[in-house]
């Protein structure tokens, strides 16, 4: 059995390097969305519920007044008092790994560190400022090239298997919360009749929370249709074949916790196995006949309550 603190900085690694993506993949959308034509309103709307997906509001509302698209972009991406800023996640994750290079192949270690020298770097030179859709790409990249040096390098043991449990655990919570405010935003009009130019934004709209997760392509290949919100709701919830979808996601928990299995983790894997369960046999008309965001809280309480399991189970407690 591997030491709980190695298994704890090799998961919690992983978050990280997977919650700066995440961070960088919201903050894209809303930024692509915002050149769209709008109200001043409407866009603040969106740049307030990218806080409130995080749980930032608080903590940024100390510092700021209104929510300005540079105060909150600069917030979210190089605040050091924010934990959660795309600069606070890098480091956290290269810190995570330095304390277990012992246990990483070099390229892995290699690649976090030249990550966390390489943003600085960027941010110094004032890159981020000068075309964030560029910068935002770049991190998903270097998450991309994380996972892929890791997935190719990595002797599949404990370790490996922690590491990817941390990934797929923050991808559910991301995916959850991505959902949810960008389909409460659009809560007022959701199946109403809409104007010829409410569906046009509506088009950009949903074009954009797809590309955010990769998944326009991916729209397209599976229905062949024009974008309707049930069905982007489907896709990134119910589909066991999208990466991303919460489905995908809940499925590599469950089979990475049954590879780290131990004497006081059955409770833990029943509850995991019952949400999966749940997405497997769920039907999209259902969630959204019962309300999706009362849908979305209630799954992400139960992935926050699994990651709290997670660390009872294996992990250093008190993280």
């Amino acid at each position: 059995m591997m030491l709980s603190r190695t298994a704890d900085h090799l998961y919690w690694m992983s978050r990280y390097t997977e919650r700066a993506e995440n961070t960088a993949r919201m903050l894209d959308v809303n930024y692509q969305t915002s050149m769209l034509p709008q109200s001043a309103e409407v866009a603040q709307y969106g740049w307030q519920g990218l806080l409130s997906i995080s749980e930032l509001l608080p903590l940024y509302n100390e510092k700021h007044e209104g929510f300005k698209p540079d105060e909150v972009m600069e917030f979210m991406v190089k605040d050091e008092s924010n934990p959660s800023s795309i600069l606070s996640c890098l480091r956290a994750a290269r810190e995570n790994a330095r304390a277990v290079r012992g246990s990483l192949p070099t390229e892995a270690w290699e690649t976090q560190n030249t990550t966390w020298l390489e943003v600085n770097r960027m941010l110094r030179a004032g890159d981020f400022e000068r075309d964030p859709g560029q910068f935002f790409e770049w991190v998903k990249f270097r998450s991309h090239l994380s996972r892929g040096v890791t997935l190719g390098t990595m002797l599949q043991d404990e370790a490996f298997y922690f590491s990817r449990l941390g990934t797929f655990l923050e991808r559910a919570d991301n995916t959850a919360r991505l959902v949810d405010v960008k389909f409460h935003a659009l809560n007022s009009e959701f199946f109403g009749t809409a104007t010829e130019e409410d569906q046009e934004y509506d088009f950009y709209h949903w074009s954009a929370i797809l590309r955010s997760v990769s998944a326009f392509e991916v729209y397209r290949k599976v229905y062949r249709d024009v974008i309707k919100p049930e069905r982007v709701a489907e896709l990134l919830i119910l589909r066991a074949d999208m990466p991303r979808s919460l489905h995908a996601s809940l499925r590599e928990v469950v089979s990475n916790l049954d590879m780290v299995k131990n004497e006081q983790s059955a409770e833990t894997q029943r509850r995991a196995g019952k949400l999966l369960a749940d997405l497997q046999y769920a039907r999209v008309d259902e969630i959204l006949a019962t309300g999706l965001h009362a849908y979305l809280t209630q799954f992400l309480d139960r992935v926050n309550e699994l990651g709290w399991r997670i660390s009872q189970d294996f992990l250093v407690p008190g993280h």
